[in-house]
């Protein structure tokens, strides 16, 4: 138990900035086995974006409350995915070989493309959520943000990390998944989507797994596999489908 403990933090402390226990050993075995829990901190993610959109709609319109809601994920995530996401559309935009596409990844400047990508990205999101119903927004969020992790783990999964470097951010975590711990990461990915109706939910997983599909067979034939970047941007695409999907 001491152990998985140690995983869930180490997870935590990974993909989150929230602060993780003083007593918390760092182990590259830990961060390997922690990508199962990555779902679950959607969980977080997305709990605390609901709870900041509840509790501003009781003091601003439904339009700041959305905005503070996503404000809020960026902050507890360091805006992590939506990095991953801009770097994606750079390489994959300004790049045609393999090595070209991961040079400019690997860039820590942010391209035409990528400033484009990530305002409109944002912008659709925005708009996604403030066309659902408000009582319904707060479980959007939670299942659209467990779940999209959940696709980032269906691409490790599946597919081959392609970085040859070692001091990439992303290597310790990017090996293959064993079953068990998929079906894990399976587990707290979906389960939020009990939380809402079935004929909205069953038109978003679909959507949901035919982008994961499609972004991993993309990934693949551009570049071998995928890098921590295409992660990033497999979590925010996803989400966007998650919610598009649910106000279609």
């Amino acid at each position: 138990m001491k152990q998985e403990f140690q995983i869930f933090f180490t997870a935590l402390m990974f993909f989150t900035r929230i602060p993780c226990p003083t007593w918390l050993n760092y182990s590259e075995e830990y961060l390997n086995q922690s990508i199962k829990y990555f779902p679950l901190i959607g969980w977080i993610v997305g709990g605390s974006a609901a709870l900041v959109f509840w509790f501003s709609t009781f003091i601003f319109p439904i339009s700041i409350a959305i905005v503070l809601s996503m404000v809020s994920s960026i902050l507890i995530t360091g805006a992590f995915h939506e990095d991953g996401f801009a770097d994606v559309c750079d390489g994959f935009g300004g790049g045609w070989a393999k090595a070209q596409v991961l040079e400019i990844m690997k860039d820590s400047r942010v391209g035409a493309y990528g400033v484009i990508g990530i305002t409109l990205i944002l912008l659709l999101k925005f708009l996604a959520l403030q066309e659902m119903p408000i009582e319904m927004t707060p479980f959007v969020l939670l299942a659209g943000h467990a779940i999209s992790r959940f696709a980032s783990s269906i691409i490790i999964f599946k597919y081959h990390y392609v970085r040859e470097n070692e001091n990439s951010k992303a290597k310790p975590v990017a090996k293959k998944l064993s079953v068990k711990h998929f079906i894990i990461a399976g587990f707290f990915g979906i389960a939020p989507l009990l939380l809402l109706p079935s004929y909205n939910c069953l038109f978003a997983i679909m959507a949901v797994f035919l982008m994961t599909i499609y972004l991993g067979h993309f990934f693949n034939q551009r570049i071998g596999g995928y890098t921590g970047d295409c992660l990033g941007a497999t979590q925010q695409l996803t989400e966007i489908v998650f919610y598009l999907a649910y106000v279609g």
